[in-house]
């Protein structure tokens, strides 16, 4: 029996890697994306923590000097805040890069899958039509072979 074997495996195979690759990238920026975006919620937590305290010390007994401790921690919190807004930015931008390239890879790989089943269906069909052929001549074979015993 003929064994299908496709010309082309090993650049299947580099798309396969090439697609396994890019869901590795693709989930490495999804987790970063993931972690600045909890860094930008702690950040706001503790914004919101210190503007409590500011409160809090402005409904009291006034103390002036941790009233003034607040509110540049408030301060520094929002050009924290603003420059882990960019952060994040950056992370979606490489997700979405890693994104576009992942449906490339995955789109390369579908090719090479469909090129290979396209060529092992020419492979079965080569293979039917010589089987067909050898029936035929065996079957020919016999007929003339009745003819000549008569």
């Amino acid at each position: 029996m003929a064994k299908f074997i496709y010309g082309m495996q090993n650049v299947l195979n580099i798309k396969e890697r090439l697609e396994t690759q890019a869901k590795t990238e693709y989930a490495q920026m999804s987790i970063l994306l993931s972690q600045e975006e909890d860094a930008m919620r702690t950040l706001v937590a503790r914004m919101r923590a210190y503007e409590d305290e500011l409160r809090g010390t402005a409904g009291g007994r006034l103390n002036v000097f941790e009233m003034k401790r607040c509110k540049d921690s408030i301060r520094v919190i929002k050009d924290q805040i603003a420059q882990q807004a960019i952060r994040i930015k950056i992370a979606e931008r490489n997700l979405d890069t890693a994104r576009e390239s992942l449906n490339t890879a995955m789109q390369e790989r579908k090719i090479q899958d469909k090129l290979k089943e396209k060529a092992f269906e020419g492979f079965k069909q080569e293979l039917n039509s010589s089987e067909k052929k050898e029936i035929d001549e065996v079957v020919s074979f016999n007929y003339n072979d009745r003819g000549t015993d008569a």
